[in-house]
């Protein structure tokens, strides 16, 4: 029986994702961060949840690093790595510590100190629900993350090896699993 995957977005998806969060959202700055979390760092929900902005984002002097650690107290089995901070994030970060800056968790919920995992996952379905994307779940922006970076990672010297170590999986199998199909190869055959 084949496995039902989240769907993909492509570029002006996302950005119609955002164009939403942005206008009918209660919370638009966190609401950026945690789509671009999720596909500009392939974050799954658990470790959204679990970002606090002292142990995993900011250095001693409380600038923001230039890599997110999923340290093992938020990664999933407990497999820490660093992902680099996508420019846009950066920004998304900014306004949001700036905007809260006596807050521990990055993300946020009005009625506890942070979201749980599950609060996230739910978040997710809702805005996809809310924005009319069908097919598309929490891990939607990671499929994604992980499926552009493994069809760049050659043009910069990587290899897809280094995709599964962004992503934090133990096996090459599941990092190849979450790669989506391109619409067409036939620009591939041509190229050979």
């Amino acid at each position: 029986m084949a496995v039902k995957h989240a769907n993909t977005l492509k570029d002006d998806q996302l950005q119609r994702l955002l164009d939403h969060v942005a206008k009918r959202t209660n919370h638009p700055e966190r609401d950026r961060v945690m789509v671009l979390l999720s596909f500009k760092a392939a974050l799954r929900s658990c470790e959204i949840a679990g970002l606090d902005w002292d142990r995993h984002l900011l250095d001693a002097y409380g600038v923001l690093n230039e890599t997110i650690w999923i340290g093992s107290d938020i990664a999933k089995n407990g497999k820490e790595r660093t992902v680099p901070v996508h420019p846009l994030l950066a920004d998304a970060l900014m306004r949001l510590r700036r905007r809260r800056l006596k807050d521990v968790p990055v993300i946020y919920s009005p009625r506890k100190d942070r979201m749980t995992a599950n609060g996230v996952t739910v978040w997710f379905f809702r805005l996809y629900e809310a924005a009319g994307f069908k097919g598309c779940s929490s891990h939607s922006g990671r499929r994604t993350f992980i499926t552009k970076a493994a069809r760049i990672a050659n043009m910069h010297g990587k290899s897809l090896r280094d995709v599964q170590r962004l992503a934090g999986h133990a096996d090459l199998s599941t990092t190849e699993d979450y790669i989506d199909f391109a619409e067409s190869a036939d620009d591939l055959v041509s190229a050979l």
